[in-house]
């Protein structure tokens, strides 16, 4: 039987699956989550630490043997019985369909709808909506199947069921209102009833399920981003000034110095793992440091990509604003069709490497199309880059997916180039180079 530790922070809904799953398995599991055992933004950084983690992310898992494992799902996996993680290899690869799912499908929309809420991150009209739609299409998939099972693979609860649960989790205590469910009865019976199982409220304790959908509030998440120093500016005058300065009251300055401690400075760290950890990580060197100042602006663009119609107003910006000779444009499709199997897992292949090239934001953009359906379907995508080169070879943290892809060079003033950028920008066309009818598509911004 796994027995060891996991450190994460307080509330970390990632570590809540492995919780559970020792839970259900009687796995041995200590949880580090505060100090002195674990202190979130120094134990993770120091060099012991990354010795065992590299990536200095939480949940992490140390064996009483001194097995190590990131990433929550393996982690989750190793402490679960056989029972949670199938039984049978038909059950098995039903509960890793449904882990994937979460992954891909679930939290993307979750985080993008939620976060804003919590003040984590900032409000976006467009992206809310789309996230919105997009969590309608995922509980309409798992209402359908839960109208016919108690749970989602086999009789009993299994990972599949802890893992959708804990990605669902914050949507349920945040924006999932009473009259947004209510097309979806047979999510939250199944919700509830997993949420109240003791195994499950030995961890999450009582869930209250949202009575009233939260907004973003401006004044929360300004509390939330870390303070700027401001410098200190020199006091102007001579002698006088200085005289009037030794007159204030030393007590005064005490009591200023105390009130200045009391304010606690926003905890930035603990609003989500990940990017707590891509902000702890030491600054490197800019990869494109070489390339000379452009005047196109790719945030600019991006902007008005997602918040202004793409035919009308961000496509006319981005010709107008966009400099040849310091950006490229490349086509990009999927070079092993005949792998693609079920539409959400070819989905996944993309969020996959958008989150792997998390770095790269700042001087990309893509939007990376899924054509057909399932057993039958392609991937293809149209990337603007900083510089004239792929940029994938600038970094070796941005070459693990981009060898999967033929890439081609297009020349910024054909129709070809012009057409293939409307089409993709905006989701809609013929598309004639691909001869699949769209499917749905994933934004690189």
């Amino acid at each position: 039987m796994a027995a060891g530790t996991l450190y994460t922070y307080p509330e970390n809904w990632r570590a809540f699956k492995a919780q559970i799953a020792a839970q259900y398995s009687g796995a041995k599991l200590k949880v580090a989550s505060s100090a002195p055992a674990f202190t979130f933004g120094q134990t993770n950084r120091a060099p012991a630490f990354l010795n065992n983690f590299p990536l200095g992310k939480v949940p992490a898992f140390q064996g009483d043997d001194g097995f190590c494992l990131f990433e929550s799902n393996a982690i989750a996996h190793y402490l679960s019985s056989d029972a949670l993680r199938g039984g049978s290899p038909q059950s098995s690869a039903q509960v890793l369909q449904w882990v994937s799912f979460a992954d891909s499908e679930i939290i993307p929309p979750a985080s993008a709808w939620v976060f804003p809420t919590l003040g984590i991150m900032q409000y976006n009209k467009q992206a809310t909506e789309q996230a919105k739609e997009e969590v309608k299409r995922v509980l309409a998939v798992l209402n359908q199947h839960l109208n016919t099972h108690t749970f989602l693979v086999g009789e009993r609860v299994s990972l599949a069921d802890i893992t959708v649960v804990c990605s669902l989790l914050w949507l349920y205590k945040q924006v999932l209102e009473p009259a947004f469910r209510q097309p979806y009865p047979n999510v939250t019976r199944w919700f509830v009833t997993c949420i109240n199982q003791p195994q499950f409220k030995a961890v999450l304790g009582e869930v209250r399920l949202c009575e009233k959908m939260a907004q973003f509030d401006a004044k929360t998440f300004a509390e939330m981003q870390p303070k700027k120093e401001v410098p200190q500016k020199k006091e102007k005058g001579g002698k006088a000034d200085a005289g009037k300065q030794q007159q204030q009251p030393q007590d005064k300055k005490e009591k200023e110095k105390k009130k200045e401690e009391k304010k606690p400075a926003p905890d930035v760290e603990e609003m989500d793992e990940c990017e707590a950890a891509l902000a702890a990580e030491p600054k490197t060197k800019d990869p494109f440091a070489h390339l000379p100042k452009s005047a196109f602006v790719l945030d600019e663009f991006k902007r008005k990509y997602s918040n202004e119609d793409t035919m009308s107003v961000a496509l006319p910006y981005f010709w107008e604003h966009f400099d040849r000779e310091g950006f490229s444009i490349w086509y990009a499709e999927y070079r092993f069709p005949k792998e693609l199997t079920q539409t959400f897992m070819s989905c996944n292949l993309i969020t996959g490497m958008f989150q792997r090239l998390d770095k790269l934001r700042k001087n990309a953009f893509a939007s990376v199309l899924l054509f057909g359906t399932n057993n039958d379907s392609i991937i293809s995508g149209v990337w603007v880059f900083r510089g004239q080169d792929l940029a994938f070879t600038l970094s070796d943290d941005w070459q693990i997916d981009y060898e999967s892809y033929a890439w081609r060079k297009l020349d910024v003033d054909s129709e070809e180039c012009k057409t293939m950028v409307k089409e993709y920008f905006a989701w809609e066309g013929e598309f004639k180079h691909v001869g699949k009818a769209f499917n749905q598509g994933k934004v690189f911004k």
